[in-house]
């Protein structure tokens, strides 16, 4: 189901196409019957012990008589922000946030007068929220009848979860203030596959390429083909990639991307290294290789027929920004100069697969998403738990209304186009005065735990 599929973007990259089977025959222990919470719990804890990556900290003496959703937490460590397990059999067990049931996010921002503003950051394409005809840039004075305020934001934002009509309303920011407001019903449902969107920018006779990428679903390796051949006929010269949503997703695509924008790669260039537990050791991969687990990619040489070879490429963040997307910034250093501008990432320098009772007959429906690999590019370098620091710090909201993804004149597109023109930043984009009080993707709002 899409609603769920996105979660598991958001939450856990996923490194191979298989699935693991366990079954807690070979590791001993109490004997629990058959369907049991204690048996369940005791299969979470061998699966555990075999993959996790902190697996040496869980504890040694568990309360196998824990719901299993609490005992998964009790073996986690303490810096764990990313593992999770849900029950198949239970909708309710399954992450949830505004973006994956809605299709859309907003933020709370205040401004430098001391007013407390909302507005919608992202609409999702093909979702309730974009069908309703939310749109990016309006503002938000309540929902379900509230007004929101920065006290209020995060108690409203995770009831909304529980919810499945929301009732909003919105105007246009326009001088200072909030103009034509309306109502807005957004029904709970699924969205869509997001496409990748690009443009190109000219000025002062040079041409820089612009791809918006919202996540990295497995088969869009043909898709990021297309749209570099594009960019390659059109002769750019520079390019910015805008990766300020995106959670994630598969690693195979994420090497995809990369293979199409350096020059001096071949396909034994290194791209990843995973360090596991002792269980897991260590593995390294070359841009082919890690590419190739994918089944349905091109595989690397049809990719660099397209690649641009460029020694310099510019990408948008913000704390949304992870995984797999912070897997790009971290893996293109070692070949070519790579210029952040935003914000800091999210900070999930780790990876996994997922991990369920492969048994016929299953006996067990819950799934395990822990972390299993810490990655780190072909230099060894990774450790970005805190997240990757931007070249170009700048501000998204620092200029109301949020202009459309693509336009020139957007607060962290125009400062990679001022850096590229070898202007300044612009001073919209570093104006700190433009404070960030919520947002609800943050990783509380967006986990949900």
């Amino acid at each position: 189901m899409k609603k769920y599929f996105n979660f598991q973007l958001l939450l856990l990259l996923v490194v191979s196409l298989f699935i693991l089977s366990c079954s807690n025959d070979d590791e001993g222990g109490p004997g629990f019957p058959d369907g049991s919470t204690e048996s369940v719990n005791l299969w979470v804890q061998d699966s555990m012990r075999r993959y996790y990556y902190w697996a040496d900290q869980m504890p040694a003496k568990p309360d196998y008589h824990l719901p299993v959703k609490d005992f998964f937490k009790s073996l986690l460590a303490s810096q764990d922000r990313f593992s999770f397990a849900v029950d198949t059999m239970d909708p309710s067990s399954y992450p949830r946030s505004v973006r994956n049931m809605y299709g859309f996010d907003y933020a709370v921002i205040q401004l430098p007068d001391g007013s407390v503003v909302t507005t919608i950051k992202l609409v999702m394409k093909s979702s309730p929220a974009f069908n309703s005809g939310l749109q990016r840039g309006m503002i938000i004075t309540k929902i379900n009848g509230k007004t929101i305020t920065a006290a209020n934001a995060e108690e409203l934002t995770s009831s909304i979860k529980d919810q499945t009509v929301i009732e909003l309303t919105v105007g246009e920011w326009k001088n200072g203030s909030v103009e034509n407001e309306k109502n807005i019903k957004v029904y709970y449902g699924y969205s869509l596959d997001q496409p990748l969107d690009s443009k190109i920018f000219e000025q002062n006779g040079k041409k820089t390429g612009y791809l918006y990428i919202y996540d990295f679903p497995d088969g869009m390796t043909p898709t990021l083909n297309q749209k570099f051949s594009q960019f390659k006929a059109a002769g750019i010269q520079e390019l910015i990639l805008d990766l300020r949503y995106n959670y994630g997703g598969s690693v195979s695509s994420a090497a995809a991307l990369c293979s199409l924008i350096p020059s001096g790669i071949t396909s034994s260039s290194p791209f990843i290294i995973y360090k596991g537990n002792k269980n897991g050791g260590e593995v390294k991969r070359t841009f082919a290789e890690q590419i190739a687990y994918d089944p349905h990619a091109l595989d690397f040489n049809n990719l660099r027929a397209n690649a641009l070879g460029l020694n310099k490429v510019y990408i948008l963040t913000s704390n949304s920004t992870a995984s797999a997307s912070e897997i790009v910034i971290n893996n293109l250093k070692p070949y070519m100069q790579v210029v952040q501008v935003g914000e800091v990432t999210l900070g999930k320098d780790m990876a996994g697969f997922l991990v369920e009772d492969k048994r016929k007959p299953k006996k067990i429906s819950w799934q395990l998403h822990p972390v299993i690999y810490k990655v780190f590019n072909a230099n060894g370098e990774g450790a970005y738990s805190k997240g990757i620091d931007p070249q170009i710090t700048a501000n998204e909201f620092a200029k109301l209304p949020l202009l459309p993804l693509g336009d020139s004149e957007e607060s962290l597109i125009s400062s990679a186009l001022n850096s590229i023109s070898l202007k300044s930043a612009g001073k919209h984009a570093l104006d700190e005065r433009v404070k960030v009080l919520f947002q609800s993707d943050t990783p509380s709002a967006a986990i949900g735990k």
